[in-house]
């Protein structure tokens, strides 16, 4: 197998932007040109499917996009270093905290609105109190960078609300401008799973608005949205449509749907859509706004194994299966069913091409590989996104 990681060692091409590369976990491949990035990550993924003994691997289509300042979010550690707050990452292959001064790969705003906050603490004792209380602090921006949302994590599930909150939020607005601030949230979270668990403290909206293409998303607080501004429209091209026609038919299955990314435009071109989603407050989001654009398709909360299994005694059969699993892959198992199941078409969205070349491994006996694109959402790193297209043989 060949080790992404091990591009670090490649002679350097050009001069990192960051000052923090290197020292800095986020970002891997600063000192290369953005090009040899594209070529090192398309070899990996290829080498990958090789040693799983994957063939028929056709020719990877690779999409990319501004290399810079691309990200909608960023999620920051909070800590005092030499009695002032800082904010920072972990250091590489480490969870020791690094103070940065900037970010180039995220978008402009967020680190902006992040310096702010750190002055008015300076002066600010609720402010200050405020940073004292909490471990992290998650900034998510919209499509224009015109609305963010700030969700603060506490360090500890006894620390409560905090009265004072909303005028904090109130006087960092005046700082960074009033129609930028659209919402904030103090929060617990559970250290497992990363869920919102309660919400201590809260101004503005519980969510935030995001446009991709002609669809307008509700990503409640806490809920799961691809980072990359640049790449969107053309993740959800790859999708939801063939070549230059919406994918089409009578049903289509979307599994790990999150918010609904790929299921509301399918519902515009299927009969009848159904997502499938562990997370019930993405979920109920998602079946409001299925409800307006299809009312036959919905959204379950459901694992996608337990979806599964449920479907193997029903007679409704998909002619599309979307898959976008975490990291982890969609898993044997779901694999195993989807056989079984038989859908005439797989489109598999996939964030690590280890787990994707071990799912294909059990697909592809049984479908054939008819497209294979790389989507670059996450440049000067090592990962990889990858958009798998299969058809039953």
């Amino acid at each position: 197998m060949i080790d992404l990681t091990q591009i670090l060692d490649a002679p350097a091409e050009v001069d990192a932007r960051c000052p923090h590369f290197g020292a800095c976990g986020g970002c891997q491949l600063q000192h290369l040109r953005y090009e040899t990035q594209l070529a090192h990550k398309q070899t990996a993924l290829l080498a990958l499917f090789a040693e799983a003994g994957l063939d028929e691997i056709p020719t990877i289509v690779p999409h990319s996009a501004g290399p810079w300042h691309y990200r909608n979010r960023i999620r920051l550690r909070i800590e005092r270093v030499e009695g002032q707050f800082r904010f920072g990452y972990n250091r590489r292959a480490s969870h020791v905290f690094l103070p940065v001064i900037e970010c180039p790969i995220a978008a402009e705003p967020l680190w902006g609105v992040a310096a702010a906050l750190l002055e008015l603490a300076k002066t600010d004792a609720t402010a200050e109190a405020l940073l004292d209380v909490s471990a992290e602090l998650e900034l998510f921006a919209n499509h224009k960078l015109s609305r963010l949302q700030l969700t603060f994590f506490a360090r500890d599930k006894r620390t409560k609300s905090m009265p004072q909150f909303e005028r904090v939020m109130v006087a960092l607005q005046e700082v960074v401008g009033i129609e930028l601030l659209d919402a904030a949230a103090l929060v617990y979270a559970d250290p497992q799973s990363g869920r919102i668990v309660r919400t201590l403290s809260e101004h503005g909206a519980d969510g935030l608005g995001y446009r991709v293409k002609d669809e307008s998303y509700w990503i409640s607080r806490g809920g799961f949205f691809q980072v990359n501004r640049f790449l969107l429209d053309t993740l959800v091209d790859q999708v939801t449509r063939n070549g230059g026609a919406p994918r089409a038919g009578a049903l289509a299955w979307d599994l790990f749907s999150g918010v609904g990314l790929f299921s509301r435009p399918l519902a515009r071109s299927f009969d009848r859509v159904t997502a499938v989603e562990a997370n019930p407050t993405a979920v109920e989001d998602l079946r409001r706004a299925l409800k307006k654009i299809s009312p036959a398709s919905t959204a379950i909360a459901a694992t996608t194994v337990e979806f599964l299994r449920r479907a193997i005694v029903d007679r409704d059969r998909p002619s599309l299966v979307v898959l976008d699993p975490p990291r982890a892959g969609a898993g044997v198992e779901a694999c195993e069913l989807l056989v079984k199941l038989a859908p005439q078409e797989i489109v598999y969205v996939s964030c690590d091409p280890t787990t994707l070349a071990r799912d294909l491994a059990v697909l592809m006996p049984h479908y054939k590989l008819t497209g294979l694109h790389m989507v670059d959402l996450f440049p000067q790193t090592v990962h990889v996104e990858s958009i798998a297209v299969l058809n039953h043989r």
